[in-house]
């Protein structure tokens, strides 16, 4: 009787970096600051301009934007 079979699915390349655990720490808090950053200046300008919610959807479409070009451009070596 042998062990379990591996589960099938392409095996990682072993010549191929991955991610360090602090780097995926780090991208966790990337991602917090450059959504919630430009939300809270939106929500600030629909405060000063009474224009709710563009402020909010702005801010926040920008930061998810931001989000996705920071997470590439870091990570684009290990895809």
């Amino acid at each position: 009787m042998t062990g379990p079979e591996p589960p099938p699915g392409p095996r990682p390349d072993p010549g191929k970096p991955s991610p360090s655990g602090l780097e995926l720490a780090g991208l966790g808090v990337f991602l917090a600051a450059v959504v919630v950053i430009p939300l809270v200046v939106g929500l600030r300008i629909d405060d000063a301009l009474g224009s709710a919610p563009a402020g909010l959807v702005l801010g926040l479409v920008l930061g998810i934007l931001a989000g996705f070009a920071g997470v590439y451009v870091r990570f684009r070596r290990y895809v």
